[in-house]
């Protein structure tokens, strides 16, 4: 994923409501969200490059997403994927706590991400660039969050206003389908307010809208989560055609 905005423990009855935009290269395969053969339990997309995901629920309300911190100057080529992260904690029986505990020690050995999971009882934000964050590996407060491709709520453009748009909809108690109108925005954001991540201006610009076009690399898919307090849970998923 390349953008997250959720609430959590905001709405009654809804501990978890969270909207996202799936950014990835054209070229790179992925099957669409399903109940997995191998992983009866868990519904999610698949990346049919490297294996895992980028977002997914389980039949118990497990949740987990990825973002990827945007840092090309740190990039290794070496790294093991990123959606394993996803797949393995929708996939076990670790409380969020427990999970984060597991991985923390090998966390430097993948390339930027920020891991968001919940297990029904805590809703946890894990990042291995974040460690100065005192809410980094931590249970979340209620609120509502966004997440791009830097830290939790460091206010990019995009963050700010999809929050902004989330939180409104929430109070209205808006229908599925103005939430996913919220995931189409291409109003790219002002060069004084683009932020400085190495991919120079011109990327900068292309990267800023919340749904995202350009000739190789765009949004891939929009998606919908809802977690219920009775453990009941739900993942809509709109596939973007990739242009031809």
């Amino acid at each position: 994923m390349c953008l997250i905005v959720f609430a959590w423990q905001v709405i009654p009855g809804s501990p978890l409501i969270a909207a996202a935009n799936r950014d990835e290269f054209y070229a790179r395969p992925s099957a669409p969200a399903s109940w997995w053969q191998d992983h009866p339990d868990i519904y999610a997309g698949r990346d049919l490059q490297d294996g895992g995901t980028w977002i997914g629920i389980t039949r118990s309300g497990r949740f987990a997403a990825i973002t990827n911190v945007r840092a090309p100057a740190e990039r290794r080529s070496d790294a093991p994927t990123r959606g394993r992260l996803v797949a393995d904690f929708l996939g076990s029986k670790l409380s969020a706590a427990e999970y984060v505990a597991q991985i923390s020690s090998d966390a430097a050995n993948y390339n930027g991400f920020n891991l968001l999971i919940g297990d029904g009882k805590q809703l946890i934000w894990y990042s291995n660039k974040g460690e100065a964050d005192p809410r980094n590996g931590q249970p979340l407060t209620p609120g509502i969050y966004g997440i791009s491709n830097a830290l939790l709520d460091v206010c990019w453009p995009k963050v700010v206003r999809t929050k902004a748009q989330f939180a409104s909809l929430l109070c209205q108690g808006a229908p599925d389908a103005c939430f996913f109108e919220m995931l189409t925005d291409t109003t790219r954001a002002g060069d004084c307010r683009l932020p400085s991540t190495g991919v120079g201006i011109e990327r900068e610009r292309v990267l800023s809208s919340v749904f995202i076009e350009s000739p190789d690399y765009g949004t891939r898919a929009s998606t919908l989560v809802r977690i219920q307090a009775n453990g009941s849970a739900m993942l809509h998923e709109r596939i973007v055609p990739v242009p031809q």
